[in-house]
């Protein structure tokens, strides 16, 4: 089982198993955002203090812990490449990316509009605003990054430390508003203390925490293909591909035409 594993750290091998799984999670990254959505905007009852604007929470609050969390994925890669010199690792990485830049663009533009009915301003200068946004510049610095360097080994290696480097933005986020005073509330949703929200609000906003991360393993999984097939392009296995194969009659076929 565990040979097996490592058998899909070569892009040969993962390249099939990647192109069977992203359709399965982005249909069930599709269901669950339309129950969890549902649930939020239409059963989930008013909060007594913040009346119908707090209905934002079932998109801030996923998307603000899927830019966490992906880029925690993204310096596990990032470790597993430096350790191992794996490739795919590199390519994961590189994938990963922008969904996590996605998400943390979304939590800062959700925050805000969130903010300004609350706090009467679309920003300020919190703890917690700061280091998210401060992890949104870390994404647009590892797309840039990898994306300036042409040698792809090279590229993936400055990543990689860059992605390490980054995680330690991580906790900074997530445990700002205990360390800070800060205008930014506290976890609604605790480990040790469990949850103040009401059950149904909880449990929407899990699904569609679920939910975004679906879409994050289904992006990833179609990206990185896009990746692999631009890196081993000169190999023969991806010369063999159907629709490479495919595509390379099609360009003939064009050719011949004019």
């Amino acid at each position: 089982m565990i040979q097996k594993l490592f058998s899909y750290a070569s892009p040969q091998s993962f390249y099939p198993l990647a192109g069977k799984l992203w359709p399965l999670f982005a249909c069930l990254a599709t269901a669950l955002a339309v129950w969890g959505l549902w649930l939020g905007m239409f059963v989930a009852p008013t909060d007594f203090q913040q009346g119908e604007g707090y209905r934002i929470i079932f998109v801030h609050v996923p998307v603000s812990w899927m830019s966490m969390l992906i880029y925690l994925a993204m310096a596990f890669w990032a470790l597993l490449g430096l350790t191992f010199n794996t490739r795919l690792s590199g390519m994961m990485t590189k994938a990963l990316a922008p969904t996590g830049a996605i998400f943390a663009f979304l939590s800062l533009w959700t925050g805000a509009l969130w903010g300004k009915p609350m706090w009467g301003t679309w920003w300020v200068w919190d703890a917690r605003l700061t280091s998210e946004l401060i992890l949104f510049f870390l994404y647009l610095g590892h797309i840039a990054l990898t994306n300036a360097i042409d040698d792809p080994r090279r590229a993936d290696k400055a990543g990689a430390v860059l992605a390490l480097v980054g995680a330690l933005n991580v906790p900074v986020i997530y445990f700002s508003v205990k360390w800070w005073n800060t205008l930014h509330q506290g976890a609604s949703v605790s480990i040790t203390k469990g949850s103040s929200m009401a059950q149904v609000m909880l449990e929407a906003m899990l699904i569609m925490s679920v939910a975004f991360w679906m879409f994050a393993v289904a992006m990833a999984l179609y990206r990185v293909r896009s990746i692999i097939l631009v890196r081993e392009k000169h190999t023969q296995w991806v010369a063999n591909l159907p629709e490479v194969k495919a595509r390379m009659m099609k360009n003939t076929a064009g050719g011949a035409q004019a």
